[in-house]
């Protein structure tokens, strides 16, 4: 009798009782000890005709039979995504959330609220905002085509033609979602149902990615105890005030309405300021920011190199973030995303606001030609192991009671 690509039964029964023992391949069984969904955060309001529920954010999740951490992790998506693109990759391989699976991690991953299997309640949530076509070839997948950044020529890592009509294309389109105009309300019903999450499972991992980058940091802050790491895969930024390049306006600001940066022809700043500095969301500083001494920034006096963008800080003396560099923080930049001229901004900001960063340039140990969407590329998989790497060395398991 012959089943799961030609192994034997005998063969199979052998490698599921090894479990986590074995090396964790993509093509080996994978035991789970349970899994299953369920919503967390959400309250009740009243409408004009009904009592809705909002705020509520879908949880999938899965525990690996041999379970070899006693970290879960938790894995956020970014924008105009949902979990799905941490499941499987658009052309058809194992995400990042089956990668930490076998290797012996539970995975909690979660739509946003208003997203995905997150209900969206018009009524509540307001106007949508979408994400195009263009947008999204120009910005992740055939960047080293339209080269609106000096690092797009760089891209490498895009399974398959990157145009509309190839699977890996569709597939990765298919999964773009529209999210709440509103983004104050956004920010606060994610934070409130994240932080509900990390109440329900304990102490855990977060893994951020672009816009949910800017949850990571006042997740620490709300929830020190139950926060033990950040991976940020070039979450939100940069500090203070976006980039602004050519091409389709990112976030509803288009290059000709940007603020002009003196020495560069292509990068802008969007005029809007992030108020708290990497983000708009409220974060505690000490000595405490209020209406008579708030946050002051000032900008670099010039970039670290010719393709790169001068970065925003804090004036001095600067501020100290509160509670957030109280665990380890792994920040990976990518070759050639659109986040490469200012991917050193952010470890920087954090840097002098008193927060250690483990700053990893992936072209710097041999993992060239990736975009912002690396969880999807070719070599997500070689990415996956070098955060793997990382948490193995820098959360360790607890001493066994």
């Amino acid at each position: 009798m012959r089943n799961l690509r030609g192994m034997n039964v005998a063969t199979v029964l052998i490698a599921a009782c090894l479990g986590s023992t074995m090396a964790g391949a993509a093509d080996e069984p994978l035991m789970i000890a349970r899994q299953g969904n369920f919503y967390i955060g959400g309250r009740y309001v009243q409408t004009k005709d009904d009592t809705p529920m909002v705020g509520q954010a879908y949880v999938q999740f899965q525990i690996p039979h041999r379970q070899a951490h006693p970290y879960p992790i938790v894995m956020i998506h970014g924008g105009a995504q949902t979990g799905s693109g941490f499941i499987s990759t658009p052309d058809g391989r194992d995400g990042w959330a089956t990668y930490f699976l076998r290797q012996g991690y539970a995975v909690y991953v979660v739509d946003q609220v208003g997203r995905g299997r997150s209900p969206y309640v018009g009524e509540v949530y307001g106007t949508l905002r979408s994400q195009s076509r263009t947008y999204a070839m120009q910005r992740n997948s055939s960047i080293e085509k339209f080269n609106l950044w000096p690092q797009a020529k760089l891209h490498t890592q895009w399974p398959g033609t990157a145009e509309p009509g190839d699977p890996a294309f569709d597939n990765y389109f298919a999964s773009t979602v529209p999210s709440m105009e509103k983004r104050a309300l956004q920010y606060e019903m994610n934070l409130d149902a994240f932080a509900a999450l990390l109440d329900r499972l304990g102490p855990s991992v977060l893994l951020v990615h672009s816009q949910s980058g800017q949850y990571g940091w006042p997740l620490a802050q709300a929830r020190p105890a139950l926060v033990k790491a950040i991976v940020a895969a070039e979450p939100s930024g940069p500090p203070v005030h976006d980039m602004v390049i050519p091409g389709e306006a990112r976030q509803g600001m288009p290059f000709e309405s940007a603020t002009p940066v003196e020495g560069s022809e292509i990068f802008r700043d969007d005029p809007r300021t992030r108020r708290y500095g990497p983000t708009d969301i409220p974060l505690v500083y000490d000595p405490p920011i209020t209406a008579q001494s708030p946050l002051e920034f000032v900008r670099q006096d010039r970039a670290e190199g010719p393709e790169l963008v001068s970065c925003w800080r804090q004036k001095e003396p600067a501020r100290k973030l509160v509670a957030v560099g109280e665990r380890p923080i792994l920040y990976l930049a990518a070759e050639a995303s659109f986040y490469a001229p200012y991917n050193h901004c952010t470890p920087a900001y954090l840097k002098q606001a008193g927060v250690a960063v483990t700053f990893v340039r992936l072209a710097d140990i041999g993992l060239r030609g990736n975009g912002h969407m690396m969880m999807m590329e070719k070599n997500s998989d070689d990415i996956a192991k070098v955060i793997l790497d990382w948490l193995d060395k820098n959360v360790p398991a607890p001493a066994a009671k």
